[in-house]
């Protein structure tokens, strides 16, 4: 199971060419003598089956093998982490989780990312797992489903990608898939037996996971819903706002809002405890869609709605990383042009109530809450500048 888990590696952080040279030149080689030599040290010695890995070697060369291994296990760490780090960007993009702290660790690889919350998270849950199975034989029930289940998901999905997004023949997809699909079923169906010794501790983890993500995705459509209840036009709005207009003052304003056409909360907090407005006022609104990558070209959609204000749409893929600021510096030579000094960014910082009704359990509620609380500010995920930042507070029941 180990040898078909070195197949998997996270292409974000490595990328297609290196992961092919190395699968060629020195995992697949080295894997194939591995494996044939421990069956050639079981055929004549069968009674070395309890550890054929290092009863293969001299005695001599033990302790290097213990080194050696030590190193391989920390590399499959790593492994493990970044991956994580990769996921979990991923699924924020799409929605299922609330922003976290991103740093970037390489200026040339976006995909290069650390994650403290989710890296502190994998050392709690691993401490707990080492303080309730005590030994790596008995933390072999958990680890094996949860590895063969993640390569048997994985190759399901990428039959429905083959098919569905790259849009091949059905007998090719079926082929490409079915070899690696029987062999991660048969890795699969052999560790189920160990379910009770063990194997419950990654599918707990993951129902709990799970439990997370879907109380963001569904509270978040809750919160959207309640915005929508008592959203205000923003053109009408803007409309009665000038015929007796506020006074302007010099830069540009940008108002984010959570849905295109409606009145930013921030920008009704402004108006009414400052009274003003910039000279160039943007109201963004931040979409993240179901698709990798969407490149410069589809970045901005902007409109006018007279008096120097502007709706615009930005629009990211889910492994692109969101940079405010460097996108609106796309809207020069399209009618509106900003200068980052003079730039102000207003957002609304929503403090969720759980009430009783007919929403989501109170429980969930709560939790959603908590989650809502926690999560990272949009300036920071966004990347915009602290010192051009300012937050307007307002509750909302749900």
């Amino acid at each position: 199971m180990t040898g078909g888990e070195a197949l998997y590696a996270d292409m974000g952080h490595f990328g297609k060419k290196p992961i092919r040279l190395a699968w060629f030149f020195i995992v697949m080689p080295a894997l194939t003598l591995n494996y044939f030599g421990q069956g050639a040290l079981l055929l004549s010695n069968p009674q070395a089956v309890k550890n054929p890995f290092f009863m293969m070697a001299p005695d001599w060369a033990l302790l290097p093998l213990v080194g050696m291994a030590t190193l391989a296990t920390v590399i499959a760490s790593q492994a493990l982490i970044t991956g994580a780090f990769s996921v979990t960007k991923q699924v924020i993009q799409l929605g299922y989780l609330p922003r976290l702290q991103i740093w970037h660790t390489n200026v040339k690889e976006t995909g290069q990312i650390y994650m403290p919350l989710v890296n502190w998270g994998l050392f709690v849950a691993i401490v707990l797992a080492v303080m309730l199975f005590k030994s790596s034989s008995n933390l072999a029930a958990a680890y094996g489903i949860a590895v063969t289940l993640d390569m048997l998901i994985t190759t399901m999905l990428t039959f429905f990608v083959t098919r569905y997004a790259w849009h091949y023949s059905l007998p090719l997809c079926i082929a490409a898939t079915s070899v690696f699909f029987v062999v991660d079923f048969a890795f699969f169906t052999s560790n189920m037996l160990k379910l009770v010794e063990g194997g419950w501790f990654p599918l707990l983890i993951a129902g709990g996971v799970f439990t997370l993500m879907k109380t963001w995705k569904d509270g978040r459509h809750l919160l959207n819903q309640k915005l929508r209840t008592d959203a205000i036009d923003l053109h009408n709005f803007l409309q009665s706002v000038f015929v007796n207009p506020p006074t302007r003052v010099a830069g540009t304003a940008v108002f984010l809002s959570a849905e295109i056409g409606v009145v930013p909360n921030a920008l009704l907090h402004n108006l009414k405890h400052n009274k003003v407005l910039h000279d160039i006022n943007l109201f963004v609104t931040v979409r993240n869609h179901e698709v990798p990558w969407i490149g410069m070209d589809k970045r901005l959609s902007i409109e006018s709605l007279g008096h120097d204000c502007w709706q615009v749409v930005v629009n990211y893929g889910f492994k692109n990383d969101p940079d405010l600021p460097k996108a609106l510096q796309h809207m020069k030579g399209r009618g509106c042009e900003i200068e980052a000094m003079t730039t102000s960014y207003f957002l609304s910082r929503d403090t969720v109530v759980p009430t009783i009704g007919a929403g989501m359990a109170q429980w969930r509620e709560k939790l959603f809450a908590q989650m809502h609380l926690n999560a990272s500010g949009a300036a920071d995920f966004l990347n915009l500048p602290s010192n051009a930042v300012v937050e307007l507070g307002s509750k909302i029941e749900i």
